[in-house]
């Protein structure tokens, strides 16, 4: 799974290249933290069931800070983050909740699914798969699947339901068979696995590598880079952020 520090570094990108002339260090780091603290949500899992990838990896978070800044900047009459940092604070504020949604959720779920509605409804969607051209099938993509007779049988229910059997639907993710996750699949009806959700879907980490309790010699991995892709977008952001605030401080 990416690691904490793939999710910061790649923070640090969009916070290089959103911040504009409100770049400096301090600026890019607490867009990068507030990446960071997306991960935190492992240990919740201690006294959640299935917390993990569910509790800060929801769509609803970052959807929700929006929607407060949104109304503080343009509701309010005098804006209560404006007031207290400028406009340096309010782009600091919203490049935060752009970094959120797209470094510290996005990359877990178009790697191996989060639960991107939770609480609201409580299931673990997975967007990892292919998007390719080919000239025998034509564009193809494995991103999302619909099950159009279960979306259909949803919508227009009837006596008898569905006349041929339902695979996976909307698009939901299965924990299993990705680094990290044990849980079911994303199929209903059949005999197809249940659907993933916090009861049954597990993503192992250093910190709580197994679902319940664990035997002294579990072994834990507290993952870096588990690819070289991820170990160069690690370095790039790393890189890019350094160089730029070396650059900011020489214009000083």
């Amino acid at each position: 799974m990416p690691s904490t520090v793939v999710h910061v570094a790649l923070a640090g990108l969009v916070g290089t290249a959103l911040l504009a002339e409100h770049f400096d260090g301090k600026a890019v780091a607490v867009v990068m933290a507030a990446t960071a603290l997306v991960d935190f949500d492992v240990f919740l899992g201690f006294w959640i069931a299935g917390a993990h990838r569910s509790a800060f990896h929801t769509l609803l978070l970052p959807l929700a800070a929006g929607g407060v800044l949104w109304w503080d900047f343009v509701r309010r009459d005098r804006s209560l983050v404006r007031a207290r940092w400028g406009a340096r604070g309010v782009r600091v504020a919203w490049v935060g909740v752009v970094a959120v949604a797209f470094a510290g959720i996005g990359l877990d779920a178009f790697f191996n699914g989060v639960n991107l509605f939770y609480p609201v409804h409580d299931r673990f969607y997975d967007l990892s798969g292919k998007v390719f051209y080919s000239t025998e099938k034509g564009f193809v993509q494995t991103l999302v699947s619909v099950d159009v007779e279960a979306v259909a049988d949803a919508l227009l229910p009837h006596e008898g339901g569905s006349s041929g059997p339902a695979g996976g639907s909307g698009g939901g993710a299965s924990a299993s068979g990705g680094a990290g996750g044990s849980g079911g699949g994303g199929g209903a009806g059949g005999d197809s696995a249940p659907a993933p959700t916090t009861e049954n879907t597990h993503y192992s980490t250093g910190v709580d590598p197994q679902k319940g309790a664990e035997d002294e010699s579990v072994e834990r991995l507290f993952p870096i880079a588990y690819t070289g892709e991820r170990a160069l977008v690690a370095l790039t952001g790393y890189s890019v952020v350094g160089l730029r605030v070396w650059m900011e401080r020489r214009r000083e």
